[in-house]
């Protein structure tokens, strides 16, 4: 068991500086062609620290654990506007933008709300995971072409680093940078599969509890240091945005790329009590936006409580 313990600790270690390599890589490249830092935080960020519950989803459906993917999402997607954003706004309040309201989150709840209809039939099949990724492309796209309205000058003024043009060698480095990114992310994500699998059955637990849990709880910490770093830097904009590009992204690309390559049975159990969390936290995330345009702690003690006793309820 200590084996399997020291594999899960060090998978995870690996898959978190693997994202981050890969993040740090992408971001510069980014900025570099001049796309502004908000599209940054909703795509490149939000898809490099979704990165560690994609490959676990994979290896997961792959090796038969369909729980583990599906517990893995959805106790992401909880992990990342209940508990995530409940630590964040106690740090500080995030003012809420208008893009948040009229453009994040409809495409964070709407893409929750299609996944849980299209699940009560058990199964997420091959046809509805190329929707997924469709959806996904239409909605990077409008969020690429709108950012473009925004002025070269603007861009380069929010971040100076945006208007140089990188060497050949700052271009190897980050191409560097992302390969061994990639690479940690593989291996991590294979390390970390095995050895959940492994303590589930040496504790007698199911897989559901192992990856709404230890798994959703472990790939939930880039979005957490992510978030924490912005909003002490009071980037709210990165720090809201993230939250719900990685959510977006959770649903869209990673069910969307499991499902094309093996089809995902989703167990009535995940259905009927992790799903419906999911979208209920979702949904009262907006009034909290609406209310003064501004998450502040009293919302983020009660987001937090909500975890906790999700979780609560989850291991007993």
């Amino acid at each position: 068991m200590l084996k399997d313990v020291f594999l899960l600790i060090l998978g995870l270690a690996i898959l978190i500086y693997g994202g981050d390599f890969l993040v740090k890589g992408a971001t510069k490249i980014a900025l570099s062609l001049h796309i502004s830092p908000l599209v940054v935080g909703l795509t490149i960020v939000a898809f490099g620290t979704s990165a560690p519950e994609m490959l676990i989803s994979i290896t997961s459906a792959l090796a038969g654990s369909p729980d583990l993917t599906m517990g893995n999402v959805i106790g992401s997607n909880i992990c990342n506007l209940a508990l995530v954003l409940g630590i964040t706004v106690l740090i500080g309040p995030i003012k809420v933008k208008s893009d948040s309201v009229r453009i994040d989150w409809p495409m964070a709840m709407g893409s929750s709300a299609m996944l849980y209809f299209l699940v009560r039939e058990g199964v997420i099949t091959t046809y509805e995971g190329i929707i997924f990724i469709c959806i996904l492309g239409f909605y990077t796209f409008y969020i690429i072409q709108r950012s473009r309205k925004i002025s070269k000058t603007e861009v380069e003024q929010s971040n100076p680093d945006q208007g140089e043009t990188l060497s050949r060698l700052d271009l190897i480095k980050d191409i560097l940078l992302i390969v061994i990114g990639c690479l940690g992310l593989y291996y991590g994500s294979e390390w970390f599969v095995t050895s959940a699998q492994e303590l589930a059955r040496h504790w007698g637990v199911s897989e559901r509890v192992i990856g709404i849990t230890v798994l959703a709880l472990g790939t939930s910490l880039p979005e957490l240091v992510t978030a924490i770093t912005a909003s002490l830097k009071r980037e709210t904009d990165l720090a809201l945005g993230n939250l719900m590009g990685s959510n977006i992204f959770n649903v869209l690309s990673i069910l969307g790329v499991t499902s094309i390559i093996k089809e995902i049975h989703v167990s009535d159990e995940i259905i009927n009590h992790d799903m419906l969390p999911m979208l209920g936290i979702t949904l009262i995330i907006l009034p909290m936006m609406l209310y003064n345009r501004k998450i502040g702690r009293i919302e983020g003690g009660v987001l937090l409580f909500i975890y906790l006793f999700y979780t609560y309820t989850v291991v007993t």
